[in-house]
């Protein structure tokens, strides 16, 4: 049997250094404990709108992750929001929209390994994607976005609330919490980040979150029925207003006179209803999109309604809004730091200077649109739907994925919240001598040797796409083995860990 012998050379240069084993950075604990259906308030709800003639009460749940055996008292929040269309599950004929989707769940237990607190929240729905006039679908969009803010700001004061008046039962930092959406949960952050006073809506330009009444102007949200954007005030419908009862109830006041202010948003796949309501010195923004998103738009569009591709109302997706943010300063504290790891390189190669964004490139073709994401084929009714922009769907592919969102969020999050975990590149501490790989060039195999009295703990190969290609954790050796087995020649990265650092370096494989 004739065989082909391919050589792999090896050229290795050290790019960058960071600590091993470091809470905020790494998986610092082994075990989740996770406490699900936590009430964190209380609201009205329009689901219900078409039977019962009313908005009615409905509790707000999260399910809430930490570290088992950590002794740190207050831990950095971060609350994760879950994708939907603002529609019930399985309706909406998407595969997620619950807050117990593969891809959220798998966040806020990586996080909480990480150190951190996490909940994963529901929040309220109801949107009339088909309606047949485009008025109907701009309206009960903004009034579904508007009531996801209302909810966000909401987790957060339960959360200081409860650390105020109930002893901080949940162990939470109220002064480090960090908003993070996928999909329409994008939606919810980007807007909570962005959207900071009520009267941003009926001044956006445009006019475009207007409608007609009488042959006037008329905001499609009203503080005064709706409630404050902080959720703090009640929202009373009045006489004559369209698609309610005089007098219903569209807004409770929730946790009133604690502080909904956060730290940090992170969007994936999301978008901002109008750069308007951008403005200089908000919170920093993190966000991931495929540019080819056929379901949220990559810079300003028209939205479409999934499936339908019925057009809605021009929205502002990661490219734009981060062309903004960065051009208002509030990313600054991102810019000129040093973040030694390939998810930067990687993201820089694409994002045009515009700090914190990060293009992911789908692997299945133009029609991607949240590669992240997983389900199980046999039980999610959606799924013909899903498969369509999520081809090739895995966990694997979904934890590949999420290996360089969190590997690119985790500094970043760090700098931001003050954690005191920024990675550091100190060449007396751990430098390209620590280990040696050999043949140069090999033929299949690479060995990695240890050259210290320390023992090799993990190590990983990235390809510049971020994605990691080999790795191997919780050993304990002096040296270990590389595999090429199909690996395709190119640019590689290889981290190298030991318990008291790691070295990260470039490779090149090549025939």
């Amino acid at each position: 049997m004739k065989q082909t012998i391919t050589c792999i050379g090896i050229l290795i240069f050290l790019t960058s250094l960071m600590s091993a084993q470091t809470r905020y950075i790494d998986e610092v604990f082994s075990d989740v404990e996770v406490t699900r259906d936590v009430t964190y308030g209380v609201n009205a709800t329009v689901l219900a709108l078409p039977q019962v003639g009313e908005a009615i009460p409905q509790e707000l749940k999260l399910d809430f992750y930490q570290p088992v055996g950590d002794t740190v008292s207050e831990r950095p929040l971060v609350i994760i929001f879950h994708t939907g269309n603002f529609l019930p599950h399985p309706q909406n004929g998407s595969t997620g929209g619950t807050r117990t989707d593969s891809a959220i769940v798998e966040v806020a237990n990586r996080l909480a390994r990480m150190g951190y607190v996490t909940a994963c929240a529901s929040y309220r729905l109801g949107w009339n994607p088909t309606a047949q006039e485009q008025e109907e679908r701009i309206f009960t969009l903004i009034n579904a976005a508007y009531r996801g803010v209302q909810d966000a700001r909401t987790a957060i004061k339960f959360f200081r609330r409860n650390a105020a008046e109930a002893g901080n039962t949940y162990g939470v930092d109220a002064d480090k919490i960090v908003l993070w959406g996928s999909g329409t949960g994008g939606y919810v952050t980007l807007n909570t980040a962005v959207l900071d006073d009520y009267n941003k809506i009926p001044a956006t330009p445009g006019g475009k979150f207007l409608t007609e009444v009488g042959g006037q102007p008329f905001p499609m949200v009203l503080e005064a029925v709706n409630g404050d954007i902080n959720c703090d005030s009640v929202g009373v419908v009045p006489q004559n207003f369209p698609g309610f009862p005089a007098g219903d109830t569209l807004n409770y006041p929730n946790h009133v006179g604690y502080s909904a202010d956060f730290n940090l948003s992170v969007n994936m796949g999301g978008a901002c209803g109008d750069t308007s309501w951008i403005d200089p010195g908000q919170v920093p923004i993190i966000s991931y999109h495929v540019p080819t998103d056929p379901n949220a738009p990559y810079m300003g569009d028209i939205l479409l309604v999934p499936g339908f591709n019925l057009p809605v109302v021009e929205v502002f997706g990661a490219y734009t809004v981060q062309e903004f943010v960065n051009g208002f300063g509030n990313n600054d504290a991102f810019a000129g730091m040093t973040f030694e790891n390939d998810f930067s390189d990687v993201a820089n190669s694409r994002n045009d200077g515009f700090d914190g964004l990060y293009p992911i490139i789908g692997t299945s073709g133009p029609d991607d649109s949240a590669p992240w994401q997983w389900w199980n084929p046999d039980e999610n009714v959606n799924h013909a739907n899903g498969i369509m922009t999520n081809p090739g769907m895995s966990a694997e592919k979904g934890r590949t994925y999420l290996d360089t969102i969190i590997g690119y969020f985790a500094p970043r999050a760090c700098v931001v919240l003050g954690l005191d975990c920024e990675e550091t590149s100190s060449a007396e501490n751990l430098t390209q001598s620590q280990f040696t790989v050999a043949p140069t060039p090999a033929l299949n195999v690479m060995r990695i040797q240890s050259e210290k009295d320390e023992f090799i703990t993990d190590w990983q190969l990235v390809d510049m796409q971020g994605k990691v290609m080999r790795e191997r954790r919780g050993i304990n050796v002096q040296n270990d083995f590389v595999r090429r087995n199909g690996l395709a020649s190119g640019q590689y990265i290889l981290r190298v860990g030991f318990s008291s650092g790691a070295v990260q370096s470039k490779m090149v494989i090549f025939q």
